[in-house]
């Protein structure tokens, strides 16, 4: 994905609520949201590379992937598709430590990225960029996260963030669609600095981006449950924007 808010609380009845687009090529083959006929996991699918960008498991964990973007920060050579973090951490026996091992020296083979995963009691941010590789443990609240680290204040991060923030619980969904599927780019003056310059940052800008070649490809909602149950709701958009189709699917725990 490319641009993520979610609210963490693991004390409630619905301990994570998570909103996000993807943006890519749109030549890209994808596959929609679906249960994996190879794998118990449910989610979109990246055809080339075979990874995900966003998926959850039987157990109640759930992953989401961003990239970094950072031109300074090189791809390490024979780098593994990023894509294939989601998968791996959720087909783990054990999340914790494959994050832990993942930490301590596996996440330099990769790209930049920031892979969040979440249970029904603990959340955690991997991040490999230019500053280096940590992992944290989240803590309560409403975050955002794009292609730099969490809660880093790009314009559309903060729109999304705060669309999250001050929605209720039953009003979060059309809150941050509309702040997700905004395609107004950010002033100039505003715009990070990620050494891609200013015509890409402009058009990277909008929280919904409209291209023929490349923009937002889908928005998704999930919701993970104290139970551990995971709800998907998932839109798809072809070039220019246009609506291509709508799935939800719901996977119980069976923990």
């Amino acid at each position: 994905m490319c641009l993520i808010t979610f609210r963490w609380s693991p004390d409630s009845h619905t301990p994570l609520r998570l909103a996000g687009n993807r943006d890519e090529f749109h030549t890209r083959p994808t596959a929609p949201l679906s249960a994996w006929s190879d794998k118990a996991l449910l989610g979109g699918r990246d055809l080339e590379a075979g990874g995900t960008w966003l998926a959850a498991n039987r157990y109640g964990i759930v992953a989401a992937l961003t990239n970094v973007r950072d031109t300074t920060l090189p791809t390490p050579p024979n780098a593994p598709s990023r894509g294939e973090l989601v998968a791996g951490v959720l087909t783990s026996d054990n999340p914790a430590a494959w994050l832990d091992t993942m930490a301590s020296h596996q996440a330099e083979r990769y790209a930049g990225f920031n892979l969040l995963v979440a249970t029904t009691h603990q959340c955690w941010h991997l991040h490999r960029g230019s500053d280096g590789i940590s992992l944290v443990n989240v803590p309560p609240g409403v975050h955002g996260l794009s292609n730099a680290s969490l809660n880093t204040p790009w314009p559309k991060l903060q729109a999304v963030r705060c669309a999250m923030q001050g929605s209720n619980n039953h009003l979060w969904r059309p809150a941050t669609r509309q702040a997700l599927q905004n395609p107004g780019q950010a002033a100039d003056h505003l715009l990070p600095d990620t050494g891609v310059g200013v015509t890409l940052e402009r058009q990277l800008s909008a929280a919904f981006i409209v291209g023929e070649q490349y923009g937002t490809r889908a928005t998704t909602w999930l919701t993970l449950s104290h139970r551990g149950d995971v709800a998907i709701t998932e839109q798809r958009f072809g070039p220019l924007g246009r609506f291509t189709g709508e799935t939800t699917l719901t996977a119980l725990c069976q923990r």
